[in-house]
This record gives C-alpha cells, structure tokens and sequence, in this order.
C-alpha cells in the first residue's frame, strides 16, 4: 500500500524548525566563539603588560647588574599579575629568573620565540590540571652578557576562563533547546493558523451535494494564494453542473425516445392478442414490432458508440481515403430518398485525401447528408464542398437551405438529444444521436466540426487531417 504522504503542517514545520534551529546554533557558536576570542585576546594583553613590565626592568640602567637584585627586580613585577607565571632564560639556556612553582621548561623549549605576543601567537596547554595560555619572547637585557638576548616564556592560567565557558556553552545549549521548541511550537500555531482558510473552503465544498451545485466559492473573500483554487473549483463545478445537467436531461431524453417503441409494441402486441387472427394478420404485427425492435436497437448501438468515445475507445485505423469516392457512394445511397424528398445532392471541390478510419469517416459523412437531406425543402439542393486549407487540413463543408436557427443553439446541437423545440417533439425517425456521433468521430480523428448560418444556407464544416500519401 502506498505511505500516506507527510501533512503539509508537518512539512512546513519541519522544514522551518530546521532552518530555525540551524540559525540559532550557528548563532550560538558565534557568541561562544566571540567571547572565547574575547578572553583570548584579555589574556593576550595580561601577558603583553607583564612583558612590558618585565623590559622595563631589563631595561634599568646597567649600574645595578647583581644577579640577586635582578631576581628582586623581576619578582617584584608580576606582584600584582598573580595568574602570570614566567621563567627568563639566557642565550644558553641556563634559567635567570623563573616565578615559584612554575614549570615552562618544556613549554620554552616546544614553543618556537617571536617578537610580540598576539592571539595567533599565543599557545596553549595543560599541565598538572591546570590550563595555560602564553607564548615564548625573545627580550634585549642591556649590560648583561653583553647584551645577548634572552628568551622569556611567559604564560597565565585560563581555567577560570575555561571553566566560564563550559558555563556559558551548558546553558546556551539549554537556551538554545528551548528557543528551537518554542520556535516550532510557534511555527505550528501559525501554519494551522495559516491553514485556516483551506479548512474553512473544505468546510463549504462538503456542504455541496447534488441538489446545491449552484453553490460558488468567492474568490475575493479567500488570501491572495488561495485565488486561484477558488477559481479553478468554480469552473470545476460549472463543468460538473454542466454534465449533471445534460445527464439528467440524457436521462429524460433516452426514457422518452425509448417509451415511444416500448408503448407501441406493447399496444400492437395487446390489439394482436384481443381476439383471434390469421396468419397474415399476425405477420404484419411482427413486421411492425421489427420494425420498432430495429429502431431501438440502432439507439443503443449509437449510445454504445458515444460510451466508447467517451471513455476514448474509439481507435481509427488510420489509411488514406478519398473523400470524392466516399461521398459519391453516399450520394448513391441516399439517392432514392433525395428523389422521394424532390431534394438534389451537388459535389463541389478537387479530389481531396484525409487520414482517417474509412468506415468512420463515411458514418460521419452520412449522418450529415440525412439530416441536410431530412431538413431540407423540396426543390432544393444539398451540397457537399470539398477544399484543401493551407495548415494540411481537409475542409469538408454540407449545406442545405433550410429553417434558420437562432444562433445561441448552434454550439449545442451536437448533445445528445438536444432539441431546439423544447416541445420534445421530433420529426423523422431520427432519435438525435447522429450529431453527437458525428463530434465523436471528428475528435476521435483530431479535427474539429463547426455549424453556422450564412446566407439563408445551414451548414456544417469538418476539418480533418489531409493524408500524407495520397
């Protein structure tokens, strides 16, 4: 079975709490890497004004050159830099001066001697549990050892720092925690909030049934976003109002087309069987029931034919037809009825070839000549125009002087059972499929079909793909 997919509440919650809570870390680290610089370059400048300190006693006039006092002078400036622990060595590395209880020796050695303290100089190690931050610098001592230089490996102790910051990072982690489920909270609220609208349109549709298809969505009263579903729902249900309509009338329609054979058998069969008869009698009444059997049967396979193209069954078996044959041959046949109506058939246009299904296209084309022929006056003439367009389209056009009709009916007279009389009352035995038909075969083939009124003239203009061979 196919996994439902994620909510779009969810999506947009997710998809926001994660860039939420992607900006509050990188925030945070940039806070705890701001303070920690900040610590670093204090650390920095304890050590820089102990080592100005410590040259400026180096740098007492050279009367005074006991080593004792030199270690006096030295201990006596970090007395106030009681983190600051240093160790003054010679050019050979014997140890001049280092602060009580300090080991830098392995420190002085490891650590390369630059000129100045900075924070991409400074270093940093533990020893003993203790962290330390500093850095080895070489001093210039006037009048000692000939003014050789000495190094000075200068450090101070940073766990008070160290132990802030594992503070601070603790609680930026809780603060941080708690902002990202706030935040998503927050976000929830505000997409369900969002979604308001959507459930409200929900809301309404559900109270649309069969009976209350007139009801429209406005569009103006839903957000800018939402505009356009509103619209789109809107023409949905016009074209559903549409179809529920013409089904309901199809449905009235066919009852009725199919009462008039039903009643008729069913009186013919009743008047048979009210006393006795010969054989001939007999036989006319089956020849009259066959006659109405037939009738029905030709509906049901048109409505059949409609069902397929409906469900785009309908496959032509494409070929090249000449449509000057096909058209004579239907003039062949409606001949005797044209004679009876007093109604001339007139071909006009060249030879002319369309790709299309044979037997398709000649139920088309005579389903248009038996209603030209059917609404047609005596004297007058059907003709049938053949022409070649210039888009690889054959335009095939059947006219007949006849009753104009209005021009708001002509787009509906290919539905099924559509009658211009609203009084329901057919003439012929036409039971108005064969229009619908026809627009089921044009489309099937990929043409079009339109009727018009020109010059007192009812027409219909088919246009059809020209074959490629012919």
């Amino acid at each position: 079975m196919a996994r439902r997919p994620a909510s779009l509440a969810l999506r947009l919650t997710v998809s926001i709490g994660a860039v939420i809570t992607v900006v509050l870390l990188t925030f945070g680290w940039m806070v705890e890497r701001s303070i920690n610089r900040h610590f670093v370059q204090q650390d920095v400048d304890e050590l820089n004004a102990v080592v100005q300190l410590l040259k400026r006693s180096l740098s007492e006039p050279p009367a005074i050159q006991e080593q004792d006092e030199l270690k006096r002078r030295l201990a006596a400036t970090v007395s106030g830099h009681h983190d600051a622990e240093f160790r003054v060595l010679d050019i050979h590395g014997n140890v001049i001066f280092a602060t009580p209880n300090s080991d830098l020796d392995g420190f002085s050695q490891l650590v390369p001697s630059t000129g100045t303290i900075s924070v991409d100089s400074v270093s940093t190690w533990r020893d003993q549990g203790q962290t330390y931050r500093g850095a080895a610098v070489l001093l210039m001592k006037d009048g000692l050892h000939d003014d050789e230089p000495l190094t000075l490996a200068i450090a101070t102790s940073i766990n008070f720092h160290l132990h802030y910051l594992e503070s601070f990072r603790s609680y930026l982690r809780i603060i941080t925690v708690a902002a990202c489920l706030i935040a998503i909270l927050a976000i929830w609220l505000a997409v369900y909030q969002g979604h308001a609208p959507l459930r409200r349109i929900s809301r309404e549709i559900r109270r649309i049934k069969s009976d209350q298809l007139f009801i429209r969505l406005v569009p103006s009263t839903v957000p800018v976003e939402l505009t356009e579903l509103a619209v789109s729902f809107n023409d949905m249900l016009d074209r559903i109002e549409d179809g529920f309509q013409r089904l309901s009338n199809f449905s009235a329609d066919i009852a009725h087309e199919l009462r008039t054979p039903i009643t008729n058998l069913k009186t013919q069969t009743e008047v048979a069987l009210s006393q006795s008869r010969d054989i001939e009698q007999y036989r006319e009444v089956l020849y009259s029931s066959l006659e109405e059997y037939e009738r029905m049967a030709k509906m049901v396979g048109d409505m059949l034919f409609l069902a397929q193209a409906d469900n785009n069954q309908l496959k032509p078996e494409l070929v090249s037809v000449d449509l000057v044959n096909e058209v004579q041959a239907l003039f062949e046949y409606f001949e005797a009825w044209a004679e009876e109506s007093s109604v001339s058939l007139i071909r006009r246009g060249p030879v002319v070839y369309v790709q299309g299904d044979r037997l398709m296209i000649r139920r088309a084309l005579s389903n248009l000549l038996s209603n030209a022929i059917r609404y047609t006056l005596p004297g007058q003439a059907v003709t049938v125009s053949l022409a070649a367009s210039n888009n690889d389209t054959i335009v095939i056009r059947v006219e007949n002087p006849g009753l104009m009709i209005d021009p708001e009916h002509l787009s509906r007279l290919f539905d099924r059972f559509y009658r211009v009389d609203p009084s329901r009352q057919r003439k012929g035995d036409g039971a108005g499929l064969g229009l619908a038909i026809v627009k089921s075969i044009i489309d099937a083939h990929g043409g079009t079909i339109t009727a018009y009124e020109e010059d007192g003239y009812m027409g219909f203009e088919v246009a059809l793909p020209r074959a490629a061979v012919e």
